[in-house]
């Protein structure tokens, strides 16, 4: 039975909603955001790993989670219900951050896939579940400003979580902060089962049309094939050449497996005729060319939480150290030589009281790009944790919101907004221009081998790349629905998914390069280029993306 609502006003479902995905993306941002940080810890309990191997690790994770929601959406829409998948997603996951929490490579990898595979069920479902219930004819003018409102409790989980992280790892130990984020889960899961009687109506299960392709025929044509060919890279490349195309054997494996789904997704286009063509083919074009956004998008996980650590300025001042310190959220550390014996560190000698030489390590790793004379001398010197960093991005997201939402609003009523392919093109350039903030950061010290760039920058590249966030993420799954053939949504909503998926991938990869960049311009200068020639690209179909569009829905 549906609520009964004043005109105006939003349901109940929508709060309810608004709470669940605030910890969920609690949970997530807050594990994601320390993931590399973790791998790469080798003194205050993380596993030690390289940066190439850390970076490959992340960017596979970050390239299945986005492909999984394809699967959950599917298998929701036909069997569970959305609830049931919501609710099997958050379990799923919720184990899987418990699961970080405990010793062992093992666990950490048996978490990551039940994380991968619970946000498959969670992620797609519960939008799903709120677009149904706006679907309503009473609620449809405020379904806009329902889905803008939901999205400021995904960026106030992801700006929270930060500091929880840096508090718990500082104190307790990575553990309690993977934890954390267990419970933050568990939290929502709480709240969205006290309160179904709100959100029931959105459980739609749809019945099977005979135009669907069964999910026998998605798996036997698109899945199978990758699977195998995921198997292929893994092995054959190393037999053959003796080692790996892309650096590893799971980059080969993730390239190796895209193949046969990228040509899956060719094959439609070829098939197709008429106006389903067109809609198919401008789909695809705008995947391929948003790889590059979701590439630069997900350097936040990977590139730019390398910058954080290693070559931004983190001492905090005397005022921010007494506020922040009180609450926990400071990293310590000294440039006096620590008397431990790691696996993997340089070692320097030392002598004990009586002259004997013992082994121990050098001063704290921040140390290594900060000039010798300025240096501590011994003293404590307070820093902010590298995952604060992280939550300037959905602090810029929630303030910028406020100004953009109105001012679109603004232009649409003088009939002056731009189009959907003219903002898809302005966030492939303006995303651009925060990849080239970060090369005038390189640009600010003589060396980033022995000197911090100030913070400022990253504040900067933030800033710019949230406004092509605003102009390009509330769009893409609203570009599939208008353009897509109605039988092959799912299938192309799945299209979208793998482009975001590649793009965290190659944000992996190239992170995984870190190193061999001796000079980091050229790595942000690839990212600057490459934004821009698909900006470039875009505009130069402009005219016939926005005429599809127009034929397909009344309006480009």
């Amino acid at each position: 039975m549906s609520e009964t609502i004043k005109p105006g006003r939003h349901p109940k479902a929508l709060y309810v909603l608004f709470l669940t995905e605030m910890w969920e993306r609690f949970a997530y941002y807050l594990m994601v955001g320390i993931l590399f940080l973790y791998l790469i810890d080798a003194t205050t309990g993380g596993k030690g790993l390289s940066q190439n191997v850390g970076a490959d690790i992340v960017g596979s994770f970050i390239a299945l989670v986005y492909l999984t929601p394809f699967i959950g959406g599917l298998i929701a829409d036909r069997y569970l219900g959305y609830i049931k998948s919501v609710f099997l997603g958050g379990c799923l996951m919720s184990a899987g951050y418990f699961g970080l929490s405990l010793p062992g490579n093992t666990a950490m990898f048996i978490s990551l896939a039940l994380i991968i595979i619970g946000n498959g069920f969670f992620k797609p479902n519960i939008s799903t579940v709120l677009g149904n219930i706006y679907n309503r004819e009473d609620l449809k003018p405020l379904k806009d400003n329902a889905y803008n409102i939901f999205y400021m409790g995904i960026n106030i989980g992801a700006f929270v979580c930060n500091f929880v992280a840096a508090y718990l790892r500082n104190n307790y130990g990575w553990g309690y902060a993977f934890a954390a984020a267990g419970v933050g889960l568990v939290i929502g899961m709480i709240v969205l089962a006290f309160n179904l009687k709100h959100v029931r109506e959105g459980d739609i299960k749809k019945p099977v049309q005979a135009e669907d392709m069964p999910l026998s025929k998605i798996f036997l044509y698109v899945f199978l094939p990758a699977i195998i060919a995921a198997i292929i890279g893994w092995v054959v490349p190393n037999q053959i050449f003796g080692q790996t195309i892309m650096g590893s054997p799971a980059n080969d494996a993730f390239i190796f497996a895209c193949i046969p789904i990228i040509a899956f997704y060719v094959s439609l286009y070829v098939k197709a005729k008429g106006q389903d063509k067109k809609g198919i083919g401008s789909l695809l074009f705008i995947f391929t060319i948003s790889i590059v956004f979701w590439t630069i998008y997900n350097q936040n996980s990977t590139g730019l939480t390398l910058w954080a650590e290693k070559h931004t300025d983190r001492a905090v001042s005397a005022s921010t150290e007494k506020f922040a310190g009180k609450l926990g959220m400071l990293q310590t550390v000294t440039d006096t030589p620590r008397l431990v014996n790691k696996v993997n560190e340089t070692f320097v000698n030392l002598k004990d009281d009586s002259g004997h030489i013992i082994q121990g390590m050098g001063p704290d790793p921040y140390f290594n790009n900060v000039p010798k004379d300025q240096w501590p001398k011994g003293k404590d010197v307070k820093l902010a944790n590298t995952e604060l960093f992280q939550s300037i991005n959905p602090l810029f997201i929630v303030l910028l919101t406020l100004f953009f939402v109105p001012f679109f609003d603004y232009l649409r009523r003088r009939n002056k907004e731009p189009s959907t392919a003219s903002k898809f093109g302005m966030a492939l350039f303006i995303s651009g221009l925060s990849a080239l903030v970060m090369v005038f950061a390189v640009m600010s010290v003589p060396s980033i081998y022995g000197y911090k760039a100030a913070p400022a920058w990253l504040w900067g590249t933030y800033f710019v790349f949230t406004i092509s966030e605003i102009f390009l993420s509330p769009i893409g799954l609203s570009l599939v629905s208008k353009l897509a053939p109605a039988r092959l949504t799912a299938l192309m909503m799945g299209g979208w998914f793998l482009s975001t998926s590649i793009g965290g991938k190659i944000a992996g990869v190239m992170t995984s390069f870190w190193d061999d960049f001796t000079d980091k311009k050229i790595f942000f200068l690839i990212l600057v280029i490459a934004a821009f020639i698909g900006g470039i690209l875009i505009y130069s179909r402009i005219r016939s993306l926005n005429q599809i569009l127009k034929d397909k829905t009344g309006s480009a």
